[in-house]
């Protein structure tokens, strides 16, 4: 099986390990440099249907990354598309859900598949609309937000209330519920309106056990910031 580290503190990258015969895939465009005992395919994963699901699930690209160690065992560079630090977590046990545009990486026995998620979660979580990826199967897969990460883990009777915007990936036995950061009276339309207002957000509560991964940076946000202070719009 491929070994996966992260190296670098800032802006890292995904250092993989393959033996002969040994196979990853990756997000289109995440390769940096990889030894000439590997060999570099674009494909379809999962066919044309998947490859259309995921699209649709998760904005990742139709086309993914195959790299393969077809002259011996090599090493490669990955890097995710926005800057921010990576995690790596172990599927086999849990699967876990990853929120749009979070992928890098997976080995070859990771199934990375299309759900289904609740009305509530696809109209306001911003974690992937009516369809969400979820990674399945037994191996490695790695998972990138914008900044730092960090990995919370949740226990049962110690629910854990989360921006949804920062939320990378989780654990899929997690039960999870849209919610506002501020309860006020008014039911949960009003509850909507106050907080869009409020610019305190959309918030996710998890519950059960598990583990969630969280960025510190709000892509958004950051792009709204951004695109404010471009000339022109000041």
């Amino acid at each position: 099986m491929a070994q996966f580290t992260v190296t670098g503190d800032v802006d890292p990258f995904l250092h993989v390990s393959l033996a002969g015969g040994e196979k990853i895939y990756c997000e289109s465009n995440a390769m940096v440099m990889m030894e000439d005992t590997l060999e570099l395919k674009g494909k379809m994963t999962g066919g044309l249907g998947g490859a259309l699901m995921r699209r649709l699930a998760n904005d990742e690209s139709f086309f993914q990354q195959h790299i393969e160690a077809v002259r011996g065992a090599g090493d490669c560079l990955l890097s995710p598309t926005l800057p921010g630090a990576i995690q790596i977590l172990d599927v086999g046990e849990a699967n876990y859900l990853i929120s749009d545009g979070a992928f890098v990486a997976a080995d070859y026995n990771v199934n990375l598949n299309v759900r289904t998620q609740g009305v509530g979660s696809a109209l306001f979580g911003q974690t992937g609309g009516f369809f969400i990826c979820e990674a399945s199967g037994r191996g490695k897969v790695a998972v990138s937000g914008f900044g730092s990460s960090f990995i919370l883990d949740v226990e049962p009777g110690k629910d854990v209330v989360i921006d949804n915007a920062h939320v990378v990936a989780w654990d899929s036995r997690l039960r999870h519920e849209i919610s506002v950061a501020t309860q006020r009276s008014g039911g949960l339309l009003g509850q909507l309106v106050n907080s869009v207002a409020s610019g305190e957000g959309i918030v996710l509560r998890f519950s059960g056990e598990g583990k969630v991964v969280i960025c510190s940076r709000n892509r958004e946000t950051f792009l709204s910031w951004l695109i404010k202070g471009m000339p022109g719009n000041r």
